[in-house]
């Protein structure tokens, strides 16, 4: 497990009524409507939520690995993010598949950037060894 050795911040939110309910961050600039996935219900689901989170991150991370190997991303860089919600024996399960778009570099080059970014991505380590990761350059 890596600890923390530094708090850089901490995410406050409260949840009412799971995947048919709300959840809203402390300082209000998240306050959404949740529905089961697949659901006619108006409101998001925690797997697009997480997934909207991760490839956020990930391209942060992807600035960070790119900067380290003196490698300037372009400006459109974008993340595909796909998070499958399934079942596993009598439970539950997660499975992902990130694909990144980094126009105009080298394929060696972009790989190079996305296997750096999976290395630093905080989501990218939490995920680590416990659900199906897929990385494709698109």
């Amino acid at each position: 497990m890596n600890a923390i050795d530094t708090v850089l911040y901490t995410a406050h939110t409260h949840t009412v009524g799971g995947r048919d309910g709300t959840s809203r961050s402390s300082d209000g600039r998240l306050d959404v409507r949740l529905s089961p996935p697949g659901s006619s219900g108006t409101g998001t689901n925690p797997e697009q939520l997480f997934a909207a989170g991760w490839s956020a991150c990930f391209i942060g991370a992807m600035g960070r690995a790119a900067q380290a190997q003196g490698v300037k991303l372009p400006v459109d860089v974008a993340v595909d993010a796909e998070v499958d919600l399934g079942k596993s024996g009598e439970g539950f399960a997660l499975q992902a598949r990130l694909s990144v778009s980094l126009p105009g570099l080298d394929p060696a080059v972009a790989r190079a950037v996305v296997d750096g970014a999976h290395q630093l991505c905080p989501y990218s380590k939490a995920t680590r060894g416990n659900i199906a990761v897929e990385l494709t350059l698109a």
